[in-house]
């Protein structure tokens, strides 16, 4: 019973240092894996690196899948983005960094990925 209570009182001490160091330690992605070469590209088409944009708009990428990628992963400001529907909405004015990863079936990532800059007006 006492080991339990250490353990749970740990796993909230990892979780707190998460939050407060900005470092999602318990991320839905599979950052603790090196990502893996299979010869993917990705391209995010739209909107370009630099553009400024409404505070709601499409993502367009291309994903040209290597041995193993099958999806791509999209994050916003560092944040996975689960779910995504390709599109960004109601998002805060001023700059945002959106990168999209390619992964594997087993969500693990592979070395294809591409970020841009855009600004909110």
């Amino acid at each position: 019973m006492q080991m339990m209570g250490r353990i749970g009182l740990m796993g909230l001490g990892i979780a707190l240092v998460g939050v407060l160091t900005g470092v999602a330690l318990f991320a839905e992605d599979k950052l603790s894996k090196p990502p893996v070469e299979d010869g993917s590209k990705i391209v995010i088409t739209s909107p370009k690196e630099g553009e400024e944009v409404d505070d709601s708009f499409e993502l367009k990428y291309e994903l040209t899948r290597g041995s193993q990628a099958t999806h791509a992963h999209v994050y916003l400001d560092g944040q996975y983005q689960k779910g995504f529907s390709g599109a960004f909405k109601g998002l805060s004015k001023g700059d945002h960094k959106i990168t999209v990863t390619g992964a594997t079936k087993d969500h693990d990532l592979v070395t294809a990925t591409h970020t841009i800059i855009v600004e909110v007006e």
